[in-house]
Order: structure tokens, then sequence, then C-alpha cells
């Protein structure tokens, strides 16, 4: 049984990092991270807010295919031309979603890290955290956005940002661990190991999406078992 890891920092970011008076959210169908919008808020408070949300809703339940100005404007309860106005273009308000949304994990992760706790512990909980992620729909929020990328070069740039942003935690992070002998890269240079680490999570993300999950736990229990040995701890 894995050991769960105790997490005393305060996060700088409180969960549901758009989240307003005003509007209702209904926690237990969590389509995405931060719930279903129930009941849509005033637009003169939180028109902006509202198709945040709705926009996230619709990215996990529908996939980027099934986004329109008009249909995110009827989830979030306003007028479709507030799409325009708050942020410019619904390109816009997708990679807002997606920065929100990982701005969020990314202070999770961050203070996970940060614990005075074996490295072999912090890796379980970042596994834990993956699957987490997957049920949160975080990762169909970026797979989506990733997919509408490959042939739209201008929003390129805003999501290499957060690719890059995540490699930044791992960089610190598995330093730190080198450096007290707690991880070993085998040669291979930080770079190119974390750079294996994040394809790998990505491709676990990937086929859990739709539904495969063959040696995903075989994977896991290797890097474990060499991490807990390493560590001088069993799961």
């Amino acid at each position: 049984m894995v050991r769960s890891v105790r997490l005393t920092q305060r996060l700088p970011f409180p969960q549901g990092w758009y989240r307003r008076s005003g509007s209702r959210v209904d926690s237990s169908t969590r389509p995405g991270q931060f719930g279903r919008v129930t009941n849509p808020a005033p637009v003169s408070s939180n028109a902006r807010t509202a198709l945040l949300r709705a926009a996230e809703q619709l990215l996990v339940e529908q996939g980027q295919a099934g986004l329109s100005t008009r249909r995110i404007a009827a989830a979030a309860g306003v007028h479709h031309g507030l799409v325009h106005y708050y942020f410019g273009s619904m390109d816009e308000l997708v990679l807002q979603v997606l920065e929100g949304f990982s701005a969020q994990l990314l202070a999770r992760q961050r203070a996970m890290y940060a614990q005075q706790v074996p490295f072999v512990e912090k890796w379980r909980q970042a596994m834990r955290y993956l699957e987490e992620d997957g049920s949160s729909g975080y990762h169909k929020v970026r797979m989506e956005l990733q997919a509408l990328a490959w042939n739209r070069p201008e929003l390129r740039e805003r999501l290499a940002a957060v690719n890059a942003s995540w490699r930044q935690v791992l960089m610190h992070a598995y330093a730190e661990a080198v450096d007290a002998g707690e991880l070993d890269v085998h040669g291979w240079p930080l770079e190119a190991f974390v750079s294996l680490v994040m394809t790998a999570n990505q491709g676990v993300a990937l086929e859990r999406l739709i539904g495969v999950r063959d040696g995903h736990d075989a994977l896991l229990a290797a890097v474990d078992a060499t991490l807990g040995a390493r560590n001088g701890r069993q799961p």
C-alpha cells in the first residue's frame, strides 16, 4: 500500500481559482476541476468567471470540436458578445482556461515537492496527482488544446509556456533529489531525464483518455521499486 504524503504548506491558489461569489458550483458532478455551473452568475458581477467555467466544462465534456461562442455563452448564462468583450476571441478564452488550471496544479506540485519527506514519497504523491488530474479533466483540457495547436501555429507559444512551467518544477525538484543522493539519473543529463519523465507522464495521460491502461501499473511499480530501494523505503 502506498503511503500518503502529508502536505502541510498552504497553497497560494484556492481550490477553484476563478470561483467567485454569485455562482453556485455543484462539486458533486465535477466535469472539471471546478465543477459544473448550475446557476450562472449575473452579467454585472461574474460574466467573465462564468465564461471560464463554462468553457472548461464544454472542453471536458465535448472537446474543442463542440465549442462555439454561442454554446459557451449559453452554458454560462450570458450574452455571446461577452466572449469577445472579455477575451477578444474564443482562442484566448480557452487558452486562459488551460493557463489558470495549470497555475493551480503547478502551485500544488511546488508545495508537494517542498515538503521535507523522502523523494520516493514525493514521487508516489505525484503519481496519485497524475491519476487525480485525469479525473478532474485537466488532461482532457490540455490534450484538446494541444491537438488544436497541431494545425494552429499561433497557439503553440502559449501551450509551450505551460509545458515549460511543468518542466521547471520537475527540473528543480529532481536536481535537489540528485544532489541529496535520493535519485540516480544513471549518467543522463538532468534535462534529458526530466524529458523522459514528462514524455512518459503525457503518454500515460493520453492513453488513459482513450481507456488504455495496459502496462501502466507495471511501469509505475518498477519505478517505485527502484526508488524505494534507493531510499530504503518500500510501498
